[in-house]
């Protein structure tokens, strides 16, 4: 544990108030032309205008300037987690989130469903967004056509649109004391115009695991061949079973996460909060809110996720995050008639539409509770929350600014 969170533990205290932590999946954006406005300037949002006057606002770096944060480090900052130091792939987070059990040895993978053509080159990494049932059908045959590879049990599961996750079950060790390891390269170039890679092992028991992903690649592409458009896998985030320290110990809160994509409720679930039932569609959002609602009285932290700001910015679909954008922004005044005593509105990374991928640039962060210093920033916005009185923060700097917010936190020496 690092000294921040070993420090966090000893000065939390248990107390009434409560916690709304909102992560706007991705929700930093670039303007499409120079000095025009990103997608959150864009959109109309009213309701978080109203916030913003009333809060404090500040820019968030979720692993370090330049860097290029995953969905998984990026949360795993905001929860207090340094992502330097607890290093957990996809695979993992995607197989706890809908349920499956890893063992010491297990190697976990998070896969895309994608369009080849001519020369295995890569058309589309997403393979168009196949529907949940599509995704059930393809992964149904694979489950029919390769069940082992050399001996070594092979689960395949469906996660959502494009998404899949394979687990390789370890058999043990061999006579050489090796099993299987999760150092290996990925197959995915994450850029379409160029085919597939081939996995490399960074060490003997990885070795082993490069073998089945590639045999894996290999099958699958012979089992798809028919298929128009998903005809190929591509495969990143590799994992074994990680460890991590419990939020609850370290925070002293009773936390709760209300999402709907399984890596999300995975790594939530990792960090030992409870995963609530959410009912209907991401888009409508109304059972999120429903479920907050209805346990409001049972956690003291809440961990509040919306997927598609970052879907649309990765689809490059600029107007589309925008609607994005305004659909939470009608959502608000919900969440803010809980009262919860500390409201905070954050990204767990940029994906500007401009680039339809994740990139560097800081996300923006509001605090809304009583004790905020007076602030300069009008709107929730990139440009804005540079004026903000939270100035920039590392990512790690979240959690102690929400529970000191929330008065959850002893003074700290005599």
């Amino acid at each position: 544990m690092s000294d921040l969170m070993d420090t966090i533990r000893t000065i939390a205290k248990k107390t009434d108030s409560k916690i709304l932590m909102v992560v706007l999946d991705g929700v930093g954006g670039l303007p499409l032309t120079v000095n025009g406005d990103t997608e959150l300037a864009t959109a109309q949002t009213p309701n978080l205008d109203a916030l913003a006057l009333e809060s404090q606002l500040g820019q968030v770096e979720l692993v370090g300037a330049g860097i290029t944060p995953g969905s998984g480090p990026g949360h795993l900052s905001l929860f207090g987690y340094d992502p330097l130091r607890y290093v957990v792939g996809r695979g993992a987070l995607s197989a706890v989130g809908i349920g499956v059990h890893l063992k010491a040895g297990d190697v976990a993978v998070r896969g895309n469903f994608a369009s080849l053509g001519v020369g295995r080159v890569i058309a589309d990494r997403r393979a168009g967004r196949p529907s949940d049932e599509k995704n059930a059908e393809i992964v149904a045959r694979l489950r029919a056509a390769i069940p082992e590879i050399d001996g070594t049990p092979v689960e395949i599961y469906t996660e959502s649109e494009h998404r899949f996750v394979v687990v390789f079950r370890s058999q043990g060790v061999d006579e050489a004391g090796q099993g299987l390891g999760a150092n290996l390269s990925d197959v995915d170039p994450q850029v379409t115009g160029v085919p597939p890679q081939t996995a490399v092992g960074g060490d003997p028991a990885s070795e082993r695991t490069a073998f089945l992903v590639n045999e894996f690649v290999a099958r699958a592409e012979a089992v798809l061949a028919d298929e128009p458009q998903v005809n190929g896998v591509l495969f990143r985030g590799y994992s074994d079973v990680p460890h991590f320290p419990s939020f609850a110990d370290t925070y002293g809160l009773r936390a709760a996460c209300i999402a709907s994509y399984p890596m999300y409720k995975g790594l939530a679930s990792l960090v030992g909060m409870d995963v609530l039932e959410v009912e209907g569609e991401e888009d409508a959002l109304d059972g999120k809110v429903a479920a907050l609602a209805a346990h409001w009285t049972d956690y003291d932290f809440f961990y509040f996720h919306i997927k598609k700001t970052d879907s649309t910015g990765e689809d490059g679909d600029f107007h589309a995050k925008v609607k994005k954008v305004e659909l939470f922004d009608a959502l608000l005044s919900r969440l803010r008639e809980l009262q919860p005593d500390v409201l905070c509105i954050v990204g767990d990374h940029s994906t500007p539409s401009k680039l339809a991928s994740h990139s560097w640039h800081p996300v923006p962060l509001l605090i809304n509770s009583r004790y905020g210093r007076k602030d300069m920033a009008a709107r929730y916005t990139e440009e804005e929350a540079g004026k903000g009185s939270l100035g920039l923060r590392r990512g790690t700097d979240v959690m102690p600014l929400l529970m000191a917010n929330a008065l959850k936190l002893q003074k700290y020496g005599a």
